[in-house]
């Protein structure tokens, strides 16, 4: 039996056993990370570059379109190569590596969708002070705190599953480097160990989760004692893309990790695991973009501004 000292690579669950699948799962996957890539970086550069843009509610959108963007880096491109050359092989620093940027930008996304519920919190219910409250210096501190306390979980959460002992061999049931995949092999009887990081993560993740309640009680409230239908409709157009993309990333990340090992079977956990970890990141700006008029306008002059640079490129390739 194998422990972790000897382990020097892992092995990922693959996603099909004909070589005609593995290419189907590659260029079904490159579309996906393309996709996520086009919407995440045009959001990104349409929020830094517009200056009409520049509030406190496009800051926090351009961190998350940035988190979105390093989560699905993470595991699609391993993914992605291993259907390519057919292996399935990443090795335990890989592992390492990729369960603990992933852990970074997920948690660190949870703690951004929190501040996100208190900008329209104050933006809805404290309009007078919104200024002083949601300055940039407080955009910043409370964006940097989320991303520094990301780091810090990310260090707790893969430090404590890699000091683990694994003895069940090196075949991981995912199609990345995940948490529960990896305490499966573990042989360790350290509870207590386990319980205290338990605790953490649980008191994080219930805090945040009933601070975004509060707000969104807080919010319906005043929203429904506005006497304008017109101003009804503009604060749940700037509430309900957050709201709809806070869901989708709960109650997936939710279910991932809470679900009784009963309903446990390696073709659900993959379903969950993509579910969780790739259609958020895909779906986020396609959901933001939708509703929001003058995001979509912006985004527009982006992508004609590369098109009308790709033309003179090209014009000026030809000339010479």
């Amino acid at each position: 039996m194998p422990n972790s000292s000897s382990i020097s690579e892992f092995l990922l669950l693959a996603l099909a056993d004909t070589r005609q699948l593995q290419l189907l799962h590659f260029w079904l996957l490159l579309g996906i990370y393309l996709a996520a890539l086009l919407g995440n970086g045009l959001i990104s550069t349409a929020v830094a570059c517009h200056h009409r843009l520049h509030s406190p509610m496009y800051f926090f959108l351009l961190n998350l379109a940035l988190l979105d963007l390093g989560c699905i880096s993470t595991t699609l491109p391993k993914a992605m190569a291993n259907a390519l050359w057919d292996t399935r092989d990443i090795s335990y620093a890989g592992c390492a590596a990729q369960v603990f940027f992933f852990l970074f930008f997920i948690s660190a996304e949870y703690f951004i969708l929190t501040i996100m519920s208190y900008d329209r919190y104050v933006a809805i219910c404290k309009p007078l002070h919104y200024g002083t409250l949601m300055d940039s210096r407080a955009c910043a501190t409370m964006a940097a705190v989320a991303w520094a306390t990301g780091v810090l979980y990310s260090l707790l959460h893969t430090a404590n599953t890699f000091s683990l002992p694994l003895c069940q061999g090196n075949a991981i049931n995912q199609f990345f480097c995940e948490i529960p995949q990896i305490l499966k092999l573990s042989c360790s009887h350290s509870y207590l160990k386990d319980l205290w990081v338990l605790v953490v993560s649980a008191s994080l993740a219930s805090g945040c989760f009933a601070f975004i309640l509060f707000s969104y009680v807080q919010i319906f409230r005043a929203v429904l004692r506005m006497p304008s239908e017109q101003g009804r409709h503009k604060a749940f157009s700037t509430c309900l893309p957050h709201l709809a993309v806070l869901s989708l990333f709960v109650s997936t990340g939710t279910f991932a990790y809470v679900k009784p090992s009963s309903m446990s079977s390696p073709s659900l956990d993959l379903v969950v695991s993509f579910l969780y970890s790739v259609v958020p990141p895909t779906l986020n700006p396609l959901i933001y973009s939708v509703r929001n008029k003058e995001l979509m306008c912006s985004v527009r002059k982006v992508i004609s501004q590369m098109f009308l640079n790709c033309v003179k490129f090209t014009l000026i390739s030809y000339s010479l």
